[in-house]
């Protein structure tokens, strides 16, 4: 069978899978809807925050960034991964002990403010939008390759199978299908990074094959390293970018992390606090399998794809190149018209044009594993892309339902009114991830940067500082949090869409990034939301006594 039959195969059972848990785990009722009930079981949940977590970006995009920026593409491995950490000690267990269904719910709460919850809400909606138009264009990238139809038709074929489960699932259908895609996932980013291991050095295990000599007798990150000076590009074990940006981009991805709704979220599903510090260690755990691999599969991937392609004749390039060609994620000019590819670093002379978020689809490929596990990983990367664009389209239509309708709109609405509109808002959240999918805003792993980005300048003072400090009054964090995002938005659009002629380290604030600078509007929304606060009254006793109360174990 070829890969197109597997693809078929094993994609249409992990989608029939997705489609019976839905089916058999479908919400009857707005707490079914937006936290699963509340009881779901510390390793269930952490199964499926892992998947919630590891979106596209991690799973398709992460090691083809590391592959292509070499050592500077760590700081995506250490920005999620600290996130996660920072998210599970520092706001999980006191958000659980909170004990409501939404992140803008806190906040409304917290900050005794419609404005606040208003505002709460258009970043959620914002932040995740940004984020979900990664995810769909994640499917389309795997359905444009493996199923041979065009991404907007991947895009379409994706939305439906999100609606599905979303709409009719809610959480607590999304919980037990993030379950069975955390396996789809880990098991297919595992198997070809195991056998790519054992062929190029002999071991079982990828982050030992990482650090281990080819059988030539070099180490794999010196033959990196040699290939690349050799064909014109940086060393690729060498930082390229200054270290105020690698520190700029870490932490916004550190606490962007910790401020995304739809990981917060899952720790409401659990019955008790102490659940949500479990489940927050089991993801840890699981989460760090594949982390600790993408370096591994990176490396792999990036030393064959040039001996693979660098200097070969283009007739005799393997099935795989022209594949990719057809999608329009691998470009070939040939500028001298010899015929041969040159990939060098020298853009005027460089022939080849990679879309970096082929590398972990196109791995098994170039490596010449079986046809199977070629479409493992393409049903792997679908379960990593839908996982997360489920959670993401959860926090929308519960941002609109609960926050919106239901607290501010129309407190009188009925139970079943309130889980019809959750239900229209996610389907009509869903339409419009597609269109994101189809006319996506650069790379995956850049998009969920930038939505890390402004859930670092919004989202994440103002819980931070909701539970730690008593003081911090409604008129700073709604301040803080408006001009934190204002001010990240704008740094962003400016600088990759508006004028990206003038996106060079050059012409940055202070040598930040875009990627970056979600750390200084996050440092701006902590200074004014400090300095509003103590310059206005302070908040009410009873707020105050909630602050207390929440950030003690009962």
């Amino acid at each position: 069978m070829n890969v197109q039959i597997w693809t078929y195969i094993i994609v249409g059972f992990t989608f029939a899978l997705y489609i019976g848990i839905a089916i058999w785990s479908r919400a009857g009722s707005t707490k079914d809807f937006y936290v699963a009930g509340g009881d779901v079981s510390p390793l269930a949940n952490g199964m499926a925050t892992a998947a919630d977590w590891m979106s596209a970006a991690s799973f398709i995009s992460m090691a083809g960034l590391i592959s292509f920026m070499g050592y500077d593409g760590a700081v995506y491995l250490l920005g999620w991964t600290g996130g996660y950490v920072l998210l599970a000690l520092l706001l999980a267990p006191y958000l659980r002990k909170f004990g409501k269904f939404t992140v803008p719910d806190f906040v409304g709460d917290r900050y005794y403010s419609q404005t606040a919850r208003s505002v709460a809400v258009f970043c959620a909606i914002f932040v995740s939008f940004t984020y979900v138009a990664g995810q769909m264009r994640g499917v389309g990238v795997v359905f444009s390759r493996f199923l041979e139809v065009d991404v907007t038709s991947g895009v379409i074929i994706g939305m439906i199978i999100v609606f599905f489960y979303a709409v009719l699932g809610g959480m607590k259908g999304i919980t037990y299908t993030q379950v069975a895609q955390y396996c789809v996932l880990i098991f297919a980013f595992m198997v070809p990074a195991i056998f790519i291991s054992i062929m190029m050095t002999g071991h079982p295990i990828p982050q030992l094959g990482f650090g281990s000599t080819l059988g030539d007798g070099t180490y794999l990150l010196d033959k990196l390293d040699g290939l690349h000076e050799e064909l014109g590009f940086a060393a690729y074990t060498i930082s390229k970018k200054s270290t105020i940006d690698i520190f700029f981009i870490t932490a916004a991805l550190m606490v962007g992390t910790a401020g995304l709704p739809h990981v917060i979220v899952r720790f409401f599903t659990v019955p008790k606090v102490r659940d949500a510090r479990i489940s927050g260690g089991y993801a840890l755990v699981l989460i760090a399998i594949l982390y600790t691999t993408a370096p591994a599969i990176a490396a792999f991937a990036r030393t064959n794809l040039i001996n693979t392609v660098s200097n070969k004749e283009y007739k005799t390039l393997p099935d795989w190149f022209g594949k990719w060609e057809e999608t329009g994620l691998i470009q070939f000019d040939d500028k001298n018209k010899d015929g041969l590819v040159q990939y060098v670093g020298d853009v005027e002379k460089n022939e080849l044009i990679i879309d970096r978020d082929i590398m972990v689809l196109a791995n098994p490929e170039i490596a010449n594993l079986p046809d199977w596990v070629i479409a493992l990983v393409a049903a792997g990367g679908l379960a990593a892309a839908l996982s997360t664009a489920a959670g993401l389209l959860l926090v929308i239509s519960t941002s609109i339902a609960h926050d919106l309708v239901k607290k501010q709109i129309n407190p009188d609405i009925s139970e079943k009114g309130e889980l019809l509109v959750a239900r229209c808002a996610a389907a009509v959240a869903v339409i419009v991830a597609g269109i994101f999918g189809v006319y996506p805003p650069g790379f995956v792993a850049q998009v969920v940067a930038f939505a890390f980005g402004l859930a670092a300048s919004s989202f994440f003072p103002a819980i931070i500082m909701g539970i730690f400090s008593k003081r911090i009054n409604r008129e700073g964090a709604v301040a803080g949090m408006v001009i934190g995002m204002l001010f990240t938005a704008s740094y962003i659009v400016f600088f990759k869409f508006i004028s990206a002629e003038l996106n060079t380290a050059e012409n940055w604030w202070f040598g930040i990034s875009p990627e970056g600078i979600g750390t200084l509007g996050m440092i701006i929304n902590f200074l004014v939301s400090g300095i509003i606060s103590h310059l206005s009254p302070a908040p009410p006793q009873e707020v105050q006594e909630m602050v207390e109360n929440i950030r003690y174990p009962n």
